[in-house]
């Protein structure tokens, strides 16, 4: 399990971990010393059972035994699968089909976006949809797929087709190599997905009405030639040189996904953020369609383009990423809203200072001052339409569930307040709920003291049901300013 845990470093990680997953791979088969990594050793360990205890309040504790995949973050189960696909090549198509079957299969309350990643496998490498879908046992043509991938090489089998030996070194005969490839290469009673099977023959029957349903899903997602078209734009995005090619580009891009289905799917393929940003800025400037909801083209643009650039922004934003962002934003707030001011809000580690200063100038310069109060309403609300944020199953390990209160989050609802805009009751009593409780790690913290200060100057008709907890948050400060906001309070 050691030799892989930098590989798995790289699904939680990477920001683009399909092409870092399959160089690593690459590299670890050249060194000597790993001779337990091969792709038949990592579907090995992806599929081995693994006991899990489930405890619950409405039922006693028990255990289950399921595939170690599903041990995994959702997120990271949809980045193997993900990769999977993208290195299809390396890997037994048969291990791969049954792989993706049991997880749509045996899995339980399944992620969106690991249904989506093992339809997509399921699709791309099987032969038949109907096949695959309505039997988990391997036919006849998969056995020959299966000992075409395994079997020894062509020269070899022509050196020994007169000898019952494999090899005149190697005692073993042609008929016990044969009977060996039953089963899997760590083993006898080593196939996993052998032993996980057992006992589920049930599911060979399910009904005609279940597999046709299930056949019509996966036939929606991508074929074979949308995908080989997508990795070459994939290529020729890497290699521009000029502006006009960016523009011809964006007109092929938006096509493809246009008539291709699946926008987003196809994105991601891709990887339009590993553009440099100029030509990210012209790909999102061209792609603009206002005749889209914004819940479609538009929040998959950002949401492919601008926004992975920001998750990971460390340093002040480019100019020109910044104009791009601020302009696309302009005329389209919704998807401005969902697939990048919010997924930026709830990244994981929090919004650093060059990020606030992105987020301060969409606010300031894009949005209507009441469509920032409602969202300021759902942020600290915690409302459920938060959960509906637009972002690639790639990068979705980057971005959390809850807001995470850093100084430069303080920073900017400071921003956001002296941008005149009004918040309601309820967002100014979770606003001073969340001071209080971040007071003692932010006691020295010059940002927040200077955002009580703020607070308490707009925001004064509304605090005095608040005063004595606001107090009591200021007094655990020790800033310039703190005396300034506990005289400012002792007057409401």
């Amino acid at each position: 399990m050691e030799c892989w845990v930098p590989l798995f470093q790289i699904f939680l990680n990477s920001p683009c971990p399909e092409t870092e997953a399959s160089l690593w791979l690459q590299q670890s088969f050249n060194q000597p010393g790993a001779t337990a990594i091969s792709t038949s050793s990592f579907l090995s360990l992806l599929t081995r059972p693994t006991e899990i205890t489930i405890t619950g309040s409405s039922f006693p504790s028990h255990t289950e035994r399921v595939m170690w995949i599903y041990t995994l973050p959702n997120a990271v189960q949809a980045r193997i699968l993900s990769f999977l696909l993208y290195d299809c090549w390396r890997f037994c198509e048969t291990d791969l089909c049954q792989l993706a079957e049991t997880m749509l299969k045996e899995g339980k309350e399944l992620d969106f976006w690991v249904e989506r990643a093992a339809h997509q496998l399921l699709d791309v490498v099987s032969r038949s949809n109907h096949e695959r879908l309505s039997c988990l046992n391997l036919d006849s043509e998969e056995e020959q797929v299966e000992d075409e991938f395994r079997s020894l090489p062509g020269w070899l089998k022509d050196e020994v087709i007169d000898t019952d030996l494999i090899l005149p070194w190697l005692p073993i005969s042609q008929k016990q190599f044969n009977f060996a490839m039953q089963f899997n290469c760590a083993g006898e009673n080593d196939n996993p997905m052998i032993e996980f099977e057992e006992g589920k023959q049930e599911i060979v029957d399910e009904s005609i009405g279940e597999v046709d349903e299930v056949i019509k899903e996966v036939d929606e997602y991508l074929n074979p030639q949308v995908v080989e078209m997508a990795e070459h734009l994939k290529y020729r995005l890497l290699s521009l040189q000029s502006t006009a090619k960016a523009l011809e580009l964006a007109g092929e891009i938006q096509q493809l996904c246009k008539g291709g289905g699946q926008s987003l799917a196809i994105l991601g393929i891709i990887e339009p953020w590993r553009a440099d940003d100029e030509t990210a800025a012209v790909l999102v400037s061209n792609l603009l369609d206002g005749n889209e909801d914004e819940r479609g083209w538009p929040s998959h643009v950002l949401s492919s383009v601008i926004l992975p650039k920001l998750l990971v922004l460390k340093e002040p934003a480019s100019r020109v990423l910044l104009t791009a962002a601020v302009e696309y934003s302009k005329v389209h707030q919704r998807a401005a809203e969902y697939a990048m001011l919010l997924p930026l809000m709830f990244r994981t580690e929090g919004i650093n200072s060059p990020l606030c200063d992105v987020i301060t100038r969409i606010v300031r310069e894009s949005l209507h001052p009441g469509h920032v109060s409602a969202l300021c309403q759902k942020l600290l609300s915690g409302e459920d339409d938060l959960k509906k944020f637009i972002c690639l199953p790639c990068h979705q390990c980057l971005i959390g569930s809850k807001l995470v209160w850093t100084e430069s989050l303080f920073n900017l609802m400071q921003n956001i307040l002296n941008h005149n805009i009004h918040l309601t009751q309820d967002s100014v009593d979770r606003l001073v709920q969340h001071a209080w409780e971040s007071a003692d790690r932010f006691s020295k913290s010059l940002k927040f003291g200077n955002f009580l200060l703020c607070f308490v100057t707009k925001c004064s008709p509304m605090l005095k049901s608040r005063k004595s907890l606001l107090t009591e948050a200021t007094q655990h400060t020790n800033t310039l300013v703190t005396k300034s906001v506990l005289s400012k309070l002792s007057s409401l």
